[in-house]
């Protein structure tokens, strides 16, 4: 990016996806796909997984930016706890026959590509945003915030100048970006983003289960579930429930219509 410019953004939607929408498509895609419906890429090579995984870092480096990051978040449609984004920059061109998608992976799979990511990656952020910033403004808003805290948390002297995004263009932001609708099953500095997001987050929900144990923290990470569900009906909204969402908040106007006189 050029000096006093402002970040400029791209937004690429699914036609990437749509490229590879047969396994004729692009070559090496085919295996990629049947490896990951057996949930195991331990059979792919790695020119397969390099090819597929850098195509999206390959086209910005194209265009003469140096140093890129993938940024995901995690949390965004739970009902409680925080909202959290990781900010992942790669060395060029590493791969792991355990990256995917963090939604794609096994717990135990996705801790173990974790510590691999935590071991290698040049610089690793995350920026949380809780349940009561997230009522005050709006999820989007708040999402877009962890986002540029990630960004900021990376270690000093390692400063992207361009930042591969999943989802939609986050604004404002401070440095050049392409959002890529799905962008954790196509860019491998994103799907790492996407890892690192989600194993801190349910780390956090672990332990905010030990503090309001009646709701299972642990096992639905806040999402609605029926488990969830029964146990808000029950006891009602604790303080780290996000208490704009509609679940949520209609919980709260029934317990105190039922408290009225």
């Amino acid at each position: 990016m050029d000096e006093g410019s402002a970040p400029k953004y791209k937004q690429r939607d699914s036609l990437r996806r749509r490229s590879f929408s047969s396994m004729e498509d692009r070559e090496g895609k085919g295996d990629f796909l049947t490896a990951r419906s057996h949930k195991s890429s331990s059979f792919v090579d790695d020119f397969t997984l390099r090819e597929y995984w850098w195509r999206e870092e390959r086209a910005v480096y194209s265009e003469r930016y140096r140093i890129v990051s993938g940024i995901d978040e995690a949390g965004r449609g739970s009902l409680a706890g925080p909202v959290v984004a990781a900010c992942v920059v790669l060395p060029w061109e590493w791969i792991s026959h355990d990256l995917d998608d963090s939604k794609q992976l096994s717990p135990i799979r996705r801790q173990k590509c974790y510590h691999e990511i935590l071991c290698t990656a040049r610089g690793v952020g995350t920026g949380l945003i809780d349940s009561s910033r997230i009522d005050s403004t709006n999820i989007l808003r708040a999402s877009h915030e962890a986002m540029r805290l990630a960004l900021d948390a990376l270690p000093a002297g390692i400063k992207p100048d361009l930042a591969l995004i999943d989802g939609y263009p986050v604004t404002p932001f401070p440095v050049d970006q392409v959002a890529l609708v799905g962008g954790d099953a196509l860019s491998g500095s994103i799907a790492a983003a996407s890892i690192v997001a989600k194993v801190v987050r349910d780390g956090l929900m672990n332990l905010l289960d030990q503090q309001y144990p009646e709701y299972g923290f642990a096992v639905h990470k806040g999402y609605g579930t029926l488990g969830h569900l029964s146990a808000l009906k029950k006891y009602g909204p604790c303080p780290i429930h996000r208490l704009t969402f509609r679940p949520v908040c209609e919980m709260k106007v029934s317990i105190k219509e039922n408290e009225s006189p």
